[in-house]
């Protein structure tokens, strides 16, 4: 009996992550025969889980709308992924968050198996409080926000850029992304005709909603590439292409893919194009590199990479005998 009750758990959990399944699919995952499903899909019914069938080439198992879930369906790997989530807090990305968490985490601690309890107490930690990011989100801003991308309307807000310029904005909100601490909204801008990405943090939603709109496709490689290509784009003010006086192997692992693209030359040397957000700090992170090299571009740079050498000299001069 204990062993047909935990099939039934596992059989009604995988009905629940995804809307069809075959009985060939399900046998297959649960360890028995077809026939066994069959029975224990009735069974199921029997307790109230509506569960539709269909019969003949792509027919399967679905479960039906109005299920009355139990109150835990996880096995002990989700269980302690939720727990910890809760326990652990904001992550200061998200504020408003953290009472709801803890009545959450009390209700879930309450249907665990007692197991499950002594392995979350032991991994229990003291953290030590800290002001949300600067980049925070309030929860109910980023649940509106999230509300509207997925009902598909119109979006009006007022937005703050980095150097506080204010404007009213109007878009087509499709998805959320986030990166590290910060939370971006991709979007289709109206006013500029183009796609778009804003800090959360800095916009300030409108009531009520715009109508709703037939969503575009969005860019190639999605919104979290599109994010990311803006951030870099942002960060990245100046570009450099050096030669490296020594072979693409020995630099291979020196010179990490976020950082720039090594490029093998005919005569055995390599040259990498970088980015940095200054002169200063691309001339810096080359002189760490060790090998001589040769600043193709900017003029700038070379210049920077002049005085920089210059002041290592003077260090040397004046140190290296200490």
């Amino acid at each position: 009996m204990r062993e047909t009750s935990a099939r039934l758990l596992r059989l009604l959990s995988l009905l629940q992550t995804r809307k069809d399944w075959s009985g060939a699919e399900l046998a297959d995952r649960l360890g028995i025969t077809p026939r066994t499903i069959r029975r224990d899909v009735e069974k199921l019914r029997d307790l109230g889980y509506p569960v539709d069938a269909t019969v003949g080439v792509g027919g399967g198992y679905q479960l039906g709308a109005g299920a009355e879930m139990p109150p835990l369906l996880l096995d002990d790997e989700e269980v302690l992924a939720v727990a910890l989530g809760l326990q652990s807090g904001a992550t200061g990305s998200v504020v408003g968050i953290g009472e709801a968490s803890m009545r959450a985490l009390t209700k879930l601690r309450q249907v665990m198996p007692s197991r499950l309890r002594h392995r979350l107490e032991a991994l229990q930690v003291d953290v030590v409080h800290r002001e949300p990011a600067k980049s925070a989100v309030d929860a109910q801003v980023l649940s509106a926000v999230a509300s509207v991308c997925h009902n598909h309307e119109r979006l009006r807000f007022d937005y703050s850029t980095h150097d506080g310029t204010e404007s009213r904005r109007e878009v087509e909100p499709y998805r959320l992304v986030r990166s590290g601490l910060r939370w971006y909204l991709v979007a289709w801008d109206l006013t500029r005709a183009d796609w778009r990405s804003f800090r959360v943090d800095r916009l300030t939603p409108k009531i009520p909603t715009g109508p709703r709109f037939v969503p575009r496709e969005l860019p190639p490689g999605g919104a979290a590439e599109f994010v990311a290509h803006g951030i870099n784009r942002a960060v990245t003010r100046i570009r450099a292409r050096v030669l490296l006086h020594a072979s693409i192997d020995e630099m291979a692992t020196l010179v990490h893919e976020d950082w720039g693209t090594l490029e093998e030359m005919p005569d055995g040397r390599c040259a990498v194009a970088l980015g940095g957000d200054s002169v200063p700090s691309i001339a810096n992170w080359l002189s760490a590199f060790g090998v001589d090299f040769t600043v193709l571009d900017p003029p700038e740079l070379r210049e920077e990479c002049r005085r920089v050498g210059e002041r290592h000299r003077l260090f040397a001069d004046r140190y290296g005998n200490a």
